[in-house]
């Protein structure tokens, strides 16, 4: 009889998995779908009152989750809890900042804050946590949410284009650095996701209609879309996958 080889495992039993900026969207949908695999999740976001409901909501379903406030642009308080309260397996990035002008009309202080949120903490908080699992001998897989953006020019988009492409940047060169400790370095990058931080953008229909022409499959995503992708990059299904962006956004970038 043949030996059929097996599917390996989607299960985050027994892991440690920190989701920062986890209070709403998608962030709150990346620690849900985790914790459902399994996963001791710390969701960890500014905003504590909904990080405590979202816990709530997860420990009735018999899920192990906590919180933790943590703004990931201070980098100092980043560095202390996670080293306080890692080592952690496996970290989601999906805290994030835009801020949406003409390129001419960009103002030092807009670029900054963007530049703080989306490249410097992402930056410095996969940093953080790849020295704990390091100091530990650990293996761990590492995922900041960037975007479609990351891959394509935007109107209106100059500076959250550069700090996704940046961000894509640094993951191709820390997973170079640490795949020898079997430490994996990817991204996820969503198309327009409906979510409250979003629903301006969906307030416009013939903004709407433009992004439904631009996305192939002829509808924009929901969080959904993007539970299935965190939990491949996050469990061992993707044991040989570092160093790349996985796109979910309907074809638009197919072009």
């Amino acid at each position: 009889m043949i030996d059929l080889p097996s599917t390996p495992s989607f299960s985050l039993s027994g892991k440690r998995v920190l989701v920062a900026g986890a209070s709403s969207g998608i962030g709150l949908a990346c620690a849900a779908a985790l914790a459902e695999a399994g996963g001791d999740v710390v969701l960890a976001a500014r905003r504590t009152d909904k990080l405590q409901d979202a816990v709530a909501a997860m420990t009735a379903k018999g899920w192990s989750a906590s919180a933790l406030q943590l703004d990931i642009a201070d980098v100092l308080e980043v560095e202390v809890s996670v080293a306080r309260h890692g080592p952690f397996d496996v970290l989601v990035n999906s805290a994030g900042l835009a801020r949406h002008t003409p390129s001419l009309e960009t103002t030092p202080e807009d670029f900054d804050a963007v530049m703080n949120v989306n490249l410097r903490g992402a930056y410095f908080i996969t940093q953080c946590v790849a020295k704990g699992l390091i100091a530990a001998g650990k293996p761990g897989s590492l995922i900041n949410m960037s975007s479609q953006m990351a891959h394509v020019g935007g109107i209106d988009r100059a500076v959250y284009c550069a700090s996704k492409f940046a961000v894509e940047g640094f993951t191709k060169a820390m997973a170079l650095e640490f795949g020898p400790k079997k430490i994996r370095v990817n991204t996820i990058c969503p198309t327009f996701i409906r979510t409250p931080l979003t629903e301006p953008t969906f307030d416009n229909p013939e903004r709407v209609k433009w992004i439904e022409e631009k996305i192939k499959l002829g509808r924009t995503g929901t969080v959904e879309d993007i539970m299935g992708a965190v939990l491949y990059l996050a469990s061992d299904a993707s044991s040989l996958v570092t160093g790349t962006s996985l796109l979910v956004d309907g074809g638009w970038t197919a072009d």
